[in-house]
Formats: structure tokens, sequence, C-alpha cells
């Protein structure tokens, strides 16, 4: 009887152990024991939060912040004569920058309506990609692979191209001379790809001397740590005439890529996109039909339809549709002037910064690229 008693409680017993015996961990592997202390060391020991970066505005709603804030925000430069420089009273003027005062026009009719926000090459791409800046006019040139990851391009408003600056003594008058050469350039930038692309294209070797910061690739390059510098040719003529000496040196006769530059939004609003759009296609038609900052008050009662439209004073060309005043591009026109006008303030045969002869920026019926939807 009392083995029968116990029993059961023995069974049980016995059956306790052995489970318990197979359900004990197995000897830890040096290998767990790691990735456990890893993952107790990100939990415990986390980094120092960063401070909160600003919200950006809400997808589809650009425009609609923009007009409450006020003002534009618009990244560029501050170091490069003709397109974005201080005058002698610190401000900031250039081509690149009445483009973004005559946006401010269209939507405030003021063009001081703008914070200018001086960013480097590198920074350009985070800055349009995060929201920092709600328009990027600095010598920014419209890429595929840029349109699919910084933001939306808008018209492109200056044609160029890759050039190659040297000194005259060198006696370099072509690419295949530079073998073996040094060549200043600015990192991060299609420049940078370029200059690869071109010297690998035509077998020939280079060492590159490189600086996140332009103004350093010409300092360095004028203070002889190189053989050359590269960029724009727009550029290397703007850099060139601020050098002590500038007829020492010369931009080659070559043409290394195509730079269509042009203004770029962050994407997620489509309206604020066409707003832009609309912006630079006024420049540009202005200039076509003959509309400028001197005449525009004149052309309101032109017998020209095209013109009277363009100006509000007859019909409509999608305003409403954007939120713009009729007459906006009266507004934009008196202000900063038509395409023509702002290429000539800066680098016409009197301008303010270099002369550059427009080539490529003609109106397509001059023999040029420029060219614009129409305002219907």
């Amino acid at each position: 009887m009392l083995v029968r008693k116990l029993a059961p409680t023995l069974m049980i017993l016995v059956i306790v152990t052995l489970v318990m015996a197979n359900c004990a961990p197995a000897p830890a592997q040096p290998v767990e024991v790691t990735r456990i202390v890893e993952v107790t060391r990100i939990v415990e020991a986390p980094a120092a939060a960063s401070p909160p970066a600003p919200a950006p505005a809400a997808a589809g709603q650009l425009l609609t912040t923009i007009k409450q804030r006020g003002k534009i925000i618009c990244g560029t430069r501050t170091d490069l004569a003709g397109f974005g420089y201080l005058d002698a009273n610190g401000r900031n003027i250039g081509f690149d920058i009445d483009l973004c005062r005559a946006v401010a026009v269209a939507l405030f009719n003021n063009p001081d309506a703008v914070e200018f926000v001086p960013l480097t090459s590198a920074e350009r791409g985070p800055a349009l990609q995060t929201g920092e800046v709600d328009l990027l006019s600095r010598n920014l040139t419209w890429t595929t692979s840029r349109d699919a990851q910084w933001g939306n391009f808008t018209v492109v408003m200056f044609y160029d191209g890759q050039g190659m600056m040297v000194r005259k003594d060198s006696g370099f008058t072509e690419l295949e001379d530079l073998n073996g050469v040094t060549v200043c350039v600015t990192t991060g930038t299609t420049t940078e790809l370029n200059l690869a692309d071109n010297f690998r294209q035509r077998g020939l070797k280079f060492t590159a001397v490189t600086f996140e910061d332009t103004a350093a690739v010409y300092s360095a390059y004028e203070d002889g740590r190189c053989d050359a510098a590269t960029s724009d040719k727009s550029q290397l003529a703007a850099v060139r005439s601020g050098f002590k000496n500038p007829d020492d040196h010369v931009i080659l006769d070559v043409t290394m890529s195509k730079e269509p530059l042009t203004p770029a939004v962050p994407s997620g609003d489509d309206k604020w996109f066409d707003v832009v759009k609309t912006v630079m296609g006024v420049l540009i038609n202005a200039e076509e039909l003959g509309v400028t900052s001197q005449n525009v008050d004149e052309m309101m009662n032109s017998d020209n339809v095209l013109i009277r439209r363009m100006l509000g004073a007859e019909g409509s060309f999608g305003q409403e549709d954007l939120g713009l005043a009729p007459d906006f591009a009266a507004n934009v026109i008196r202000a900063v002037g038509n395409y023509g006008e702002i290429y000539d303030r800066y680098m016409g045969p009197t301008g303010d910064a270099f002369t550059l002869p427009r080539g490529l920026n003609k109106l397509w019926e001059d023999g040029g690229l420029i060219y614009a939807a129409p305002l219907r």
C-alpha cells in the first residue's frame, strides 16, 4: 500500500526532474553573449538626444505655409560674382538672387520678402530634401538622380557647360595636354564626377585636390597648389574676374558636360512647384514680348493680346488657380525686370559683375535655348 501511495508522487518527481533537465538553458555561446551585451548597451546607454529638427510643411501645404509666414526662404550663395554675392552694402544680389526676389514679388509684391540662406555645394541637396529652404537658386545643375532624390526642378534659367581654367604660361590648350596634372575641384558636385569621367574616357591621369568650400578651390588654384581648376564656364569666368591678375589665366575652349541650371523646390506641393515655374516663365516671356521694367506700365495698354494677358489687363493664364493676383506679372517685371534685364544687370556688356556673352542663353528666336511655356 505504501509503495502504491508513494508511486504517483515518485513518478511526478521524476517527470518534473526530467522536464526541468530538458528545459534548462544550454551553456551560452560566446557570440550569443556578445549580442546580448551589445543590445543591453544600446538600451542602457543611448546616444544623447539631438534637438528636434524644424518640422517641414505638411505634404501639399508648403505654399500655404509660405503665405502664412510672409516670406520665402531661399537657399543660395554669397560668394559668386554674377550669380550670388554681396554688394558694397552687404546686400545679397545676383542672377540667382533676383530669381528668388521675383517669386517674392509674385506672392507678396515685395522683392525683400525673402530670407536668404547661404549654402555650400554639399549642403544644397539636404537643405532641399528636408525642407530647410522653400526654393533653391544656387548654380544648381538639373540631373536625373537629383530630380529623383532632392526635389522638383523647375525651368532651366541658365545653360552652361563645364570648362577648365589654366595659367596662360602653362602652354595647355586642350584636355589631352593635362595628363598627370593636379586639378582643384569642389567635392560633392557634378563637376567632380564629370572631371573623372572625362579624364577616364580619354585615358588621362590626374590628381584631384578637393575642397567643400568653392572659394577654397580657387584660392588654392591661384596660390599654385594645383595646375588647373574646373567648374561651369560661367563660374570660371566669374572667379577669374576677381583674380589679382585675371589675364594670367585662360579658360580652355573645351566643354566637358551639359549643365542646365535651374531653381528647385522641395517635393510634395505641386501648386508651389507650379507657382515657381510660372514666375520663371513670366521673366522669359516678358523679354520675348519686349516688356521691360521701364515700359511695363505703358504696355498695360498694348494692342498685343499676349502682352495684355500676361500683365493682367485682359483674360487669364491661370493666376487665380495658383492664388496669384491678376497683375502679379506686371509687379514682377516692374520690380526685377525681364530675363534679359536680369542677365545684363550682372553679366551684360555693362554688368555689375563681369561680361559674359549670352551664347546659349539667348532667347530661342535669337538662336539660343531660352524658351518658356506660353502664358495662356
